[in-house]
């Protein structure tokens, strides 16, 4: 039986409760940050097209224990209206995240607190220590991301591994259609053979992120719409996602040059069957790092939290008790 949240004892309400705060960027932009949660401080990073309020059923059962501060990127989330200043997203991002973690620890009256990120964010995490170091991280747990998004001669871990230019061709010519209508507010209004096609690469894109059967059928289920469907769909953040895209391709984001300066303890957490980040270059970073250990579930792909969730969760659990 379903409990309303309002007929909880008031300590539990607290608890459970989500709260929205702001944290003004170093650009003047008010960022929010949902926070809910009686503990030690923790801060979670979302990915691509998520919403940080999608890390709340793996960090319920733990609120008694710990604070969870969950900030949207830009773009994304409950940030989906506030514009980007830069191109290079990441960049962006990391100053924002290091607005955020420096806020926490005046508010909290702490000088560290640990880290958990997830794909999209673990690569703005290791933009974060390449250009403000880890002194305010206490450890850090890096969900399925390697260091450098690009094959290159010397390393060939990148996005999607010996598929990247296939994949990335894909990308190339949704953006050349869509940038005829860059300027446009409203997803509904595009043309409807662009927004089939568009709504298609990312199913792509979301399937390529997961292994087990039920994943994909997940994804299949709620991605899918009729011809009716899509031609009222208010797909609101589609602009984001095209401006990461272009970044991704143009881009080099290469942050190897982040790990002499990340000795605190970490924790690599990899996908045994991820098709965007090859497990075996992925556990390169774990013997780079001076203090890195690794866990890797055989069974998942990149979308960790969604094909083992109960895996995901046991992985963070631990993560947090620094064991």
């Amino acid at each position: 039986m379903m409990t309303n949240l309002m007929t909880l004892p008031s300590r539990y309400q607290s608890r459970y409760q989500l709260q929205t705060l702001t944290v003004t960027a170093a650009d003047g932009t008010s960022l929010p940050v949902p926070v809910i949660g009686q503990g030690t401080p923790v801060l979670m990073l979302h990915a691509y097209g998520m919403d940080a309020r999608e890390f709340l059923p793996f960090i319920l059962a733990l609120t008694g224990k710990y604070t969870f501060y969950l900030p949207h990127l830009r773009g994304f989330g409950a940030a989906k209206d506030i514009m980007m200043e830069q191109f290079d997203f990441v960049r962006q991002y990391a100053d924002d995240t290091n607005a955020v973690i420096e806020q926490i620890c005046e508010w909290r009256q702490i000088e560290t607190l640990p880290v958990a990120a997830i794909s999209m964010g673990a690569q703005v995490m290791w933009a974060y220590f390449e250009r403000f170091g880890a002194s305010r991280v206490s450890r850090y747990l890096n969900i399925d991301q390697n260091l450098a998004i690009h094959n290159q001669d010397d390393w060939q871990g990148g996005l999607f591994g010996t598929r990247q230019q296939e994949v990335f061709d894909i990308f190339q010519e949704v953006i050349d259609l869509t940038l005829p209508y860059a300027d446009s507010n409203s997803f509904t209004h595009l043309p409807f053979a662009l927004k089939r096609h568009a709504t298609d690469v990312e199913r792509l894109f979301s399937l390529l992120s997961v292994n087990r059967t039920r994943s994909k059928a997940f994804i299949q289920t709620m991605t899918h719409k009729n011809d009716h469907t899509l031609a009222l769909y208010d797909h609101s953040i589609w602009h984001q996602k095209m401006r990461c895209l272009q970044a991704y391709l143009v881009l080099p984001y290469d942050f190897r040059g982040a790990i002499d300066r990340v000795t605190i303890p970490v924790v690599n957490l990899i996908g045994g069957r991820s098709k965007l980040y090859d497990p075996k270059w992925q556990q390169k970073i774990t013997q780079m790092l001076p203090n890195a250990t690794e866990v890797i579930l055989p069974r998942s792909g990149h979308a960790i939290p969604l094909d083992e969730p109960i895996g995901f969760y046991r992985v963070l659990k631990e993560f947090l008790q620094n064991r």
